[in-house]
């Protein structure tokens, strides 16, 4: 439901909801890392990676999640993040692309990959203490991942660390404690990552968000909203194109 198209007058108990921001870079996983993030019971929105920053939810904003996407950062025309995602103070997660845009950003290095890395690895811990927020909790078997990628960050913007590594990726993973910014090579919003739910549970830790979400609150929150804009009397046109997500909403 977007309330774009419901009439700027249109308003739900969403609008006014801590959430996690998840900004989509072109990845095919953007919508799993949303439903991840909803698995946790934490509120999240999805927007283009070149979106404008709503005034009316900014502070409501708890944490930034850059997904991955097919470009290079370092080619004329790839997306970039607006200007707000590093000044809003709000902790970021990049993943793969992502990564590679907050990298390049704060002036580390990005660079082509000898080999197109697709396929599972295994993640090694190089800083124990400092990764714990996003790895502590995980087991051996857990640090199973899933890599795809072409590109990868060869030198770390000042202040980062790199929090883990595989034997072909030396930066599978940094970080910056100071200004709350972590990035990832890897996909933990995959399957074949066993730990990635931990991980992305970490980084809501660190974003100190609400897990009071589910989708049985968002329907009745959304049909209450509905009937209180329409009125007793007025009529609703319900377009159904005969797909499974038109009809479920119809």
């Amino acid at each position: 439901i977007n309330a774009e198209y419901m009439g700027k007058n249109f308003k739900m108990a969403s609008d006014q909801r801590d959430c996690l921001l998840i900004l989509d870079f072109g990845s095919q996983y953007t919508h799993l890392i949303a439903r991840r993030v909803r698995e946790l019971g934490i509120f999240c929105r999805m927007q283009p990676c070149n979106a404008a920053l709503d005034s009316a939810i900014s502070g409501f904003v708890k944490g930034i999640i850059l997904s991955g996407g097919p470009s290079s950062v370092y080619e004329q025309g790839a997306p970039h993040a607006e200007p707000w995602v590093w000044s809003l103070g709000v902790p970021v997660l990049g993943i793969c692309y992502g990564f590679q845009e907050m990298a390049q950003h704060f002036g580390g290095v990005v660079s082509p990959s000898d080999k197109r890395e697709f396929g599972a690895a295994v993640l090694e811990r190089r800083c124990a203490s400092c990764a714990d927020p996003l790895f502590g909790a995980l087991t051996p078997d857990e640090l199973h991942i899933w890599m795809s990628h072409g590109d990868k960050v060869t030198e770390l913007p000042r202040g980062f660390i790199v929090a883990a590594c595989t034997t072909s990726c030396p930066v599978a993973a940094a970080m910056d404690e100071t200004r709350r910014l972590y990035g990832l090579q890897f996909h933990p919003e995959v399957t074949h990552t066993p730990g990635g739910r931990k991980i992305l549970s970490g980084f809501a830790d660190i974003c100190n968000v609400p897990r009071t979400w589910s989708m049985s609150s968002f329907l009745s929150e959304t049909e209450a909203a509905i009937r209180a804009q329409v009125g007793p009397t007025a009529e609703v046109v319900g377009a159904c194109s005969g797909g499974g997500d038109s009809t479920v909403m119809a």
